[in-house]
């Protein structure tokens, strides 16, 4: 039945890499099965046989999914299947889409969509790596017009070595996680995170992992070579357009050129759009394709940038190559917030806060892997009116979710271990002004943020933008670049680290590859301007605040044993319950016995504190302690002290003076001061009242006077001192004669 069945094994890294097509999604214009372990990725990609009318874009979509019976899991909540792309959907498709995109060809205008689909996870090889590969061969099988095949791998680096594909275990233990994509030729795709890494250990990473897909590469042609299906024809350019364009090139160079002369954004982008409508007038005017004149409009743009920078060595906006834009560091901006920050580089604006939570703050995340708590968030946010445009405002898109992913990859290695700096972290960006690199700004605004809200982090943290220009007649690296410089550029490189070195780093190429030696003088670039950027930073704040903001809750950890835990949380959670409120302090309670009690002022944490002591401290001969009578019997009180404790106050041992009635001396509620004098046979407390001083709580134990035990019942409770008395008197029958000598003294 499947008759174009065909199976390619790989020996990738010490595992097998399996590829199969045709045998499942054969309706697709390409279908791969990509297999590592038991990690399973079904990858398709499918693409429109014609072009929109008027689309001057290539419509390229890639969606990666996760089905919850990879793990054997149901989807949580109240809909039980799955919905929206969570967090890391949506970044390991932007994973995917950044290596493949600028391998379609120039003019390719047709709909391309592929489709990653998680089918089974091993618990140990990490599905992104898999569905990355899958999709590139299904790319490459399905015929459509593709410069591939792309190849990737993750890289980790443990104990001085680089490790290939690293399972979740071995990720642990890494200081680098690393995922680097790439042709053949060259580098189109580098994302990570790092421990302060220096820059020829991750330029090594990269080699490292560039070699180690190679393998992979050829695998997915030699599959090709039985399976791929009859190529698509690649668009030309007509006799029409190659007229068009030079029409527009006579027309509206020396306008372009005047215009990119101005240095301030709006402005240039008013002389810039001016330069264009008088061009599209004229060829309006001419009875020319307006539709193919638009994007013909954008190649002149990029012509007349690129070219000034490699004839002149001058930017846009007059810098040089290496140069950084001007930079204000202010902190302390709200005057609630817990740590705020505004970064300012050029046109460039991050408006940072930073809030200290608790525990009970802390982000859940239910992932294939198992659910588990995330207590650093950093969410970007970009407005519209940020580059001066009216737009929809809504949830955040990928952009949003990547450029804040890159951020908190920056800033998470540097963060205090959590058991020494017990708080729940969440940094907002805002981005008030945007022209090139607002993810850079988001790094440098969060660092000052967090270090005016008192968190210790190991060190500043800045990061740097770099950008490219490549012609055959050669290249240059420019250093935190611009907007207009981004998208008019072959690569978007930035770099995030100390002035020890890199924390995070991430890669795009607009073009089908870099060389090593580009990116080495791109990272010793980056390196001399994320050093000058945080010298000005130090301007602003050069580390953390001696203590957190006074609008924070101060978070004060103790341990207890954990068999007294449930003590402590009480029947259905009582106990917990009334202290919280009571004090109006949050409670976070580990299982090893470890508890933080979170309170915006110092009296009320040591008030549950004392409390929570109260209930776990076991109660000591001699010592005289707080305690409320919680009933009474014609005996003695029972009085509740230490929290959870109670014990009985014996009616002798209420007062110095014979006491006919409990109820005489006390009632229920009151508030009483009891000194524990022993326990009975079965481990319950005693206590007295009669050797304290009810004002001032002393123990008046000499003033009283010792006196000898009295005998022990069998209810383990010792006899009323009355009774002793009592025995001690003759005893006489009904007549009054007696009947036996009272006992010696």
């Amino acid at each position: 039945m499947f008759d174009k069945y065909f199976r390619k094994e790989i020996a990738w890294g010490g595992q097998l890499l399996t590829l199969e097509t045709g045998k499942i999604a054969r309706q697709a214009d390409g279908a791969v099965m990509a297999r590592l372990g038991d990690t399973i990725v079904l990858c398709t990609a499918v693409g429109s046989r014609s072009v929109k009318p008027g689309q001057d874009f290539f419509p390229l979509t890639v969606n990666y999914q996760e089905k919850a019976f990879a793990a054997g899991k149901i989807p949580g909540g109240f809909f039980k299947r799955e919905g929206r792309p969570s967090e890391s959907e949506t970044l390991v498709s932007r994973l995917i889409d950044r290596p493949i995109r600028p391998l379609f060809p120039e003019g390719f205008r047709n709909e391309v969509q592929v489709v990653a689909t998680v089918l089974s996870h091993d618990m140990e090889n990490d599905p992104d790596i898999v569905a990355m590969v899958g999709c590139s061969a299904a790319l490459t099988l399905s015929g459509i017009p593709f410069f591939g095949p792309v190849g990737a791998a993750r890289v980790g680096y443990v104990d001085g070595n680089y490790v290939l594909n690293p399972t979740l275990a071995q990720r642990q233990q890494s200081q680098l996680d690393l995922v680097v994509a790439g042709t053949s030729e060259g580098v189109l795709m580098v994302e990570s995170e790092a421990q302060e890494l220096p820059e020829d250990v991750m330029l090594g990473a990269v080699e490292f992992g560039h070699r180690a897909f190679q393998s992979v590469i050829q695998g997915i042609i030699e599959l090709a070579e039985v399976a791929a299906k009859d190529p698509w024809p690649l668009p030309e350019p007509s006799e029409a357009e190659k007229a068009l364009k030079a029409r527009i090139t006579e027309l509206g160079r020396a306008q372009m050129a005047e215009a990119y002369k101005e240095t301030q954004k709006l402005l240039r982008h008013e002389k810039v759009n001016a330069a264009k409508k008088a061009v599209l007038a004229q060829l309006e005017a001419e009875g020319l394709d307006l539709n193919a004149a638009k994007g013909l409009l954008k190649e002149l743009e990029a012509d007349v940038v690129r070219n000034a920078i490699l004839d002149t060595g001058l930017r846009i906006d007059g810098r040089d190559t290496r140069t950084v834009r001007p930079i204000t560091a202010e902190v302390g901006v709200l005057p609630r917030a817990h740590g705020s920050a505004l970064f300012t580089r050029g046109e460039t604006q991050a408006f940072c806060v930073a809030t200290l939570g608790t525990g009970q703050d802390e982000q859940i995340i239910d992932a294939l892997t198992g659910e588990y708590r995330e207590n650093f968030m950093l969410h970007y946010n970009f407005p519209p009116y940020s580059v001066n445009e009216a737009g929809r405002m809504g949830s955040p898109g990928r952009r949003e979710i990547g450029h804040g992913k890159l951020a908190w990859r920056a800033i998470h290695p540097l963060l205090p271990e959590k058991e020494k700096f017990p708080y729940t972290l969440r940094v907002v960006s805002e981005i008030t002004e945007s022209n090139g690199s607002s993810s850079m700004a988001t790094v440098c605004g969060t660092s000052l943020a967090l270090m005016d809200a008192g968190v210790p982090l190991k060190r500043p943290c800045a990061g740097i933008a770099m950008g490219l220009i490549k012609e055959d007649r050669g290249f240059a690296v420019l250093s935190d670049i611009l907007g207009d410089e981004d998208h008019l550029g072959d690569m978007d490189f930035k770099v995030a680290g100390t002035e020890q070195g890199v924390t995070s780093l991430q890669m795009d190429i607009k073009i089908t590859s870099i060389t090593f030696e580009i990116m080495k003088i791109a990272l010793e670039q980056a390196r001399e301007g994320r050093l000058h950027i945080l010298g000005e930073m130090a301007k602003g704040i050069s580390g953390a605040r001696g203590d957190v903001a006074a609008t924070a809750p101060r978070i004060t950890v103790i341990n207890i044993n954990k068999d007294k835990i449930r003590d402590v949380i009480g029947s259905g959670g009582k106990v917990i319950r009334e202290i919280t409120e009571s004090t109006g302090t949050k409670i976070d309670i580990e299982d090893d016995g470890t508890i933080k009690v979170a309170a915006t002022s110092s009296e009320a944490a040591q008030k549950a504190i004392d409390w929570i002591q109260g209930i776990v401290a076991e109660p000591e001969v001699g010592k005289i302690y707080n305690g409320k009578v919680v009933k009474t019997a014609e005996f003695g009180a029972f009085v509740n002290f230490l929290g959870a404790k109670d014990g009985l106050v014996h009616i002798s041992e209420l007062a110095n003076d014979r006491v006919n009635k409990t109820t005489d001396v006390v009632k229920e509620g009151d508030a009483v001061k009891v000194k524990v004098i022993g326990f009975d046979d079965r481990g319950k407390v005693k206590l007295s009242m009669r050797v304290v001083d009810q004002q001032t709580g002393a123990d008046i134990t000499e003033q009283v006077g010792a006196r000898r035990p009295r005998p022990e019942g069998e209810s383990g409770e010792r006899h009323d001192r009355r009774d002793d008395r009592r025995d001690r008197r003759p005893r006489r029958d009904r007549e009054g004669n007696q009947e036996r000598e009272p006992a010696a003294e």
